[in-house]
Order: structure tokens, then C-alpha cells, then sequence
């Protein structure tokens, strides 16, 4: 058995994050400080607020990280830290502690890509999960379906070219009234409404990139012309049909793409794979196809350190001193 103990450290947004990890896939503790209520009330994450709470917020956090792990922090092997994609600030806060400790402790250090993170989160949940597969990683600021035929190669077959579908989801829920973070109140409010009661354009991108920019804008339009003609409108329907236009969008492109690669698994990450209705939807999809469907616990959907010490684990390549915070950083 490797006993090898990786400490994730994530502060990309607004979670403050840290886990340890036995070996690749044996997780001893997944500690996350949110800042949800603190931005609740600007309607979003403000950059500024969230660096310095993650700077008050993130030895603590580690502290009760190795706590809950049982472990000594000299027992550490080796740190993984999110060098990017996310808020310059917020990343360089996680950054900054995961090289001090790992200079401290003369450990490794490991940059790890938060998109691959949210991947490998599928690996914690199904510990018989193994490449080659497709995944579809929707997130507040990514909507991209990547093909994964090892622990350390992923191809790009496509993503959003504008609005991701997370960042779709927050802009519609807030000019409907609903508290941040959207996506989960219109998922919430969607459960009462009727999903085909509005006809919503369907983004129309060729290959598998994605647009959901004039979705956006569609559902804009129909809530500003019922507005100025003062008619009723059934908010639990507007958010139904809006979702169902979305969770359709990613679902046929995702099994257009597995069928075209031949790939017979799917892996769903990322925050906004804790969308119930793309769930729901991907997962009796797969069922019909004979594909195996794999997506990750709730707490592993949303941003976390346990997938990016998964990741680190699996990755052959470590940081040195100079590692700095990639905001933009791709796949």
C-alpha cells in the first residue's frame, strides 16, 4: 500500500480549502471554509474581500485539516497547491502558504491545473474509476468537454467560446431576484416549474465548443417584454425551460462526443455538476447507451482540496520556489 500523504491546498474563489490524502485515493480529511454568506450580499464573489479572508482563513484551515487527518504536519510527503485558473489574489494566498510549508518541511511541491482537479474529484467517489474517458467539466467559469486517455494526457475537443453555463446559470438567477450562488436556487426553483412551458433557443456552435451567451440573452428578452407589457410571469417555469435548454445543450454534445471517440465512460465534474437535472439527465442517457456514468459526492462537485491532492498525487511534474499564480492558466 502507498503511504504516501499528500496535503491539496485550494483558495481559487471564494472556498478556502485544505485536505490530506493517503496514497491516490484514500482521503483522511476534506476541510472547506466557504465565503458564500460574506459575498451573498454584493450579488457575487468581489476579488478583494475574498484574498483577504482567504489570507485570515487559511492556516487555520490547514490546522484543522491535518487534525481531522490524524496526522503530524511533518508526516506530509509532498504539498499540491491551485496554481490557476481563478482570481489572481485568492491564488496566490494558497500559493504562498503551500511553498513556505513546503520549504519548511523540504517537501515537493506540486502546481496543480484546477480544472484537472475537478476531474480527479470522480476518483475519490469511484475508486474503480480509471482513464480512458470523456468528461464534461462545467464550473461557474468553465464549460469544457475534455477526453482523458491517461492520468497525465487530456485532450480539449471543445468549450465555452463566451458565458460558461455556471456563470449562465448566476446572471439569470440574479436578474430573477434569487440570492447567490444561482445555480442551485434555480436548480431549486426549476423542481416546481414545467421545463418545456418556455421555448428557448438552443445554442447552435459547431464541433463541441459551447455558447450560452444568447441563451442568456433569450431569456433576458422574455422577462424584460413581459415586464413592460405587465404580464404575470411563472418564475419556476422561466427557470425550468432555461435549465432544460442548458442541461440539454451539454448532454447532447457530451454523448455526441463519447460516440464519435468510442469512449464507453462519462465523468461529470465540477460545480455545476451538482445540477440535479444535468444529472439526472446525463445518467439515464448513459443507461440507455450502455455507457457508464460516473459523477462525484456533492462535496466533491463544488471547489475542494481533496481533488487537487488527488491530482497532485498523479502528477509526475513539482514546482519550484518561482511558482506564481496563473489566473488565466488552460488545460
Amino acid at each position: 500500500m502507498n503511504e504516501t500523504l499528500t496535503l491539496g491546498i485550494e483558495t481559487s474563489c471564494d472556498e478556502t480549502a485544505a485536505a490530506v490524502l493517503r496514497g491516490g485515493r484514500e482521503l483522511l480529511s476534506n476541510v472547506i471554509s466557504t465565503q458564500i454568506p460574506l459575498h451573498r450580499k454584493f450579488g457575487g464573489v468581489v476579488p478583494e474581500i475574498a484574498s483577504r479572508k482567504h489570507i485570515v482563513n487559511i492556516m487555520p484551515v490547514i490546522d484543522e485539516a491535518i487534525t481531522k487527518a490524524g496526522v503530524d504536519l511533518r508526516d506530509i510527503n509532498q504539498i499540491a497547491v491551485t496554481k490557476g485558473p481563478g482570481l489572481a489574489g485568492a491564488l496566490l494566498v494558497g500559493i504562498s502558504a503551500a511553498k513556505s510549508l513546503a520549504y519548511a518541511l523540504k517537501v515537493p511541491l506540486i502546481a496543480v491545473n484546477h480544472l484537472e482537479g475537478h476531474i480527479f474529484a470522480n476518483f475519490l467517489s469511484a475508486p474503480e474509476l480509471e482513464p480512458p474517458f470523456l468528461s464534461l467539466v462545467v464550473s461557474g467559469g468553465h464549460t469544457a468537454l475534455i477526453k482523458m486517455t491517461d492520468y497525465n494526457r487530456f485532450e480539449l475537443l471543445g468549450q465555452s467560446r463566451d458565458d460558461a453555463a455556471g456563470e449562465a446559470f448566476d446572471k439569470i438567477a440574479r436578474v430573477m431576484g434569487l440570492p447567490y450562488p444561482g445555480g442551485p436556487e434555480i436548480d431549486k426553483l426549476a423542481k416546481l416549474g414545467d421545463p418545456d412551458a418556455i421555448t428557448f433557443p438552443h445554442p447552435k456552435v459547431t464541433g463541441y465548443d459551447f455558447s450560452f451567451s444568447g441563451l442568456k440573452s433569450a431569456v433576458l428578452n422574455y422577462l424584460n417584454t413581459a415586464q413592460m407589457k405587465d404580464e404575470t410571469i411563472n418564475a419556476a417555469d422561466v427557470a425550468a425551460s432555461f435549465q432544460k435548454t442548458v442541461v440539454d445543450t451539454l448532454a447532447d454534445k457530451t454523448l455526441a462526443a463519447a460516440n464519435e471517440f468510442k469512449l464507453d465512460k462519462i465523468v461529470l465534474a465540477g460545480g455545476v455538476a451538482a445540477n440535479s437535472s444535468l444529472e439526472k439527465t446525463l445518467r439515464t442517457a448513459c443507461q440507455r447507451r450502455g455507457l457508464e456514468f460516473f459523477y462525484p459526492s456533492k462535496i466533491l462537485c463544488t471547489d475542494n482540496a481533496a481533488m487537487i491532492a488527488c491530482r497532485g498525487y498523479y502528477q509526475k511534474t513539482f514546482a519550484d520556489s518561482t511558482l506564481n499564480a496563473v489566473p488565466n492558466l488552460g488545460l
